[in-house]
Order: structure tokens, then sequence, then C-alpha cells
């Protein structure tokens, strides 16, 4: 068993790091290195940038678990934000792990556009949808992540007869619905997108594919 003066260095937390996709904004954490660590429990506070004091995030004050939701903490994506984090275990607190600066509207990862692939005569009709953003607009729905920055759909097409790692760039833009044509009937085509932000040279990761036979 620990000395309890070395107690507050092996819970205190690891690696305190933001991961944020489309603003849904998540603090996550690692326990310390002692194996007592595993029970301790966590208290996490934010703050933006340029404030002298911390606020408790209500929610993650006493929890077990190792992350903490902050989407709506840092919406105001432009505000660079801080989040600490300390563990308690038998009485005993270790101290605080602070995070690195985190600016939601620069670090934020984009996700990938729906897509619906409807196949006519040697042709592919695709149809995009951008990812949506947490935050919602007086009347309720969610805002598009179009809202926040200027994003261009990038539609690639994987001809099965080929070779399935084959991506081709058929379009680049921002229409919602875009032809494919001239293509080779009864061969199987699958379409993957991505969101591309030209402003921080940025992309999404690609759509999960939808195939079809022309």
């Amino acid at each position: 068993v620990l000395e309890n003066q070395d107690l507050p260095d092996s819970i205190k937390p690891q690696k305190v790091e933001f991961h944020s996709l489309n603003f849904n904004t998540t603090l996550h954490w690692q326990p310390g290195w002692a194996r007592e660590a595993r029970d301790a429990l966590y208290f996490v506070q934010y703050k933006v940038y340029g404030q002298s004091t911390w606020q408790n995030k209500d929610e993650c004050w006493g929890i077990s678990s190792h992350f903490c939701d902050l989407t709506y903490e840092t919406s105001d994506i432009q505000e660079p934000y801080y989040s600490r984090v300390r563990a308690a275990l038998a009485g005993v607190y270790s101290n605080w792990s602070l995070s690195c600066r985190f600016t939601p509207w620069q670090e934020t990862m984009i996700g990938p556009p729906m897509v619906t692939v409807v196949h006519s005569n040697k042709s592919i009709t695709v149809k995009l949808q951008a990812p949506h953003s947490p935050y919602k607009r007086k009347r309720g729905s969610k805002i598009p992540m179009t809202n926040y920055y200027d994003l261009l759909y990038q539609v690639f097409i994987i001809n099965n007869l080929l070779d399935e790692q084959h991506r081709v760039l058929v379009y680049e833009g921002k229409d919602k619905v875009i032809k494919i044509q001239d293509l080779r009937p009864g061969v199987s085509y699958c379409i993957v997108a991505k969101m591309y932000m030209p402003i921080l040279d940025h992309s999404s990761a690609y759509s999960s594919r939808q195939c079809t036979v022309v």
C-alpha cells in the first residue's frame, strides 16, 4: 500500500485532452499510475483563457468515469478554453492536471457527410448532407456545420471491377445533389464522400460506402 504522502502524486490524472467532433466536445483523461487509482473519483473544472476563476462542471464532480462532456461549456467556438481534473481517494486529493489550450473553431474535427445514392440509366445521383453541430436554432433544428465554415463536398467513385481501393474524385463543390453520368451498365460502383475545409486545409474521414449497380 502506498504511503499517504505518495498518494496525491500516484492518483493524479494523466493526459488530460479535449476530443471534439462537429463541436461535440469531451474532456478525456487517464487515471494515475497507482493500482488504487482505478477507485479514484474525479473533479472537473473549466474556464475561458484569460479568466481568473475556474468553473466547476457539476455533472463531472466526484465521478468515476474518465471523461466529461463539455459541449455546452465550450459553445463560444472562437474562444480558447482550458480544463483541469483532479482525483480523490480515501480523503486525499491530487493536484490539478491541466489540459492544453483548446479552441473549438480551430480544433474540432469535421465528420463526413451523409450520402444517399439513386441509380438510373447509366448514371448515379448522389445526395449529400453536411454533418450537424449539437447547437440548435431557436426553432429547435440543429445548426449544420456549413454555417460555421466554408465547406466543400468531395465525392469519389470506386469502380469495383477495377480496384476496391482506387477512389476517383468526381466532384468538389457545394452542390448537395450531383449526377455522375456515362457509367458502364451492369457494373457495381460505390460512392464515398468527405467534407473539405479549405481555410484550415482539414478533411473529414470518408463517409460509409454507398454501392449500386448501374
